[in-house]
């Protein structure tokens, strides 16, 4: 039982260490993007596959200006759906914010 607190208390310490935006914009592109995405933003899931999705993570599109990006997850691009209906601006400034987050270093 003490270590399973322990854990929990060192959760929620790796939690409150990331930033707010890259919190809130993983949860919202775990729900909206992840699943042609991926998980790790690689794209390797059958969907991603079959669309030949791009690596998120990639310099290509990490060099995106920040306003590029936007563009694309509001207006979608290709077989990319538009989710300028279904997400806030700020939700979609918080995708950005995880995409960042997940660049290949």
């Amino acid at each position: 039982m003490k270590s399973l607190i322990l854990c929990n208390v060192a959760a929620l310490g790796l939690l409150a260490a990331l930033p707010a935006v890259a919190f809130s914009g993983a949860e919202t592109y775990k729900a909206k993007c992840a699943m042609c995405h991926g998980p790790d933003g690689g794209g390797a899931t059958p969907v991603g596959q079959r669309l030949k999705v791009r690596d998120l993570r990639s310099a290509d599109v990490q060099k995106q200006t920040t306003e590029a990006l936007t563009e694309i997850i509001t207006n979608g691009q290709k077989a990319m759906p538009a989710f300028g209906k279904s997400l806030s601006p700020d939700q979609v400034k918080d995708i950005v914010g995880f995409l960042r987050s997940i660049a290949t270093k």
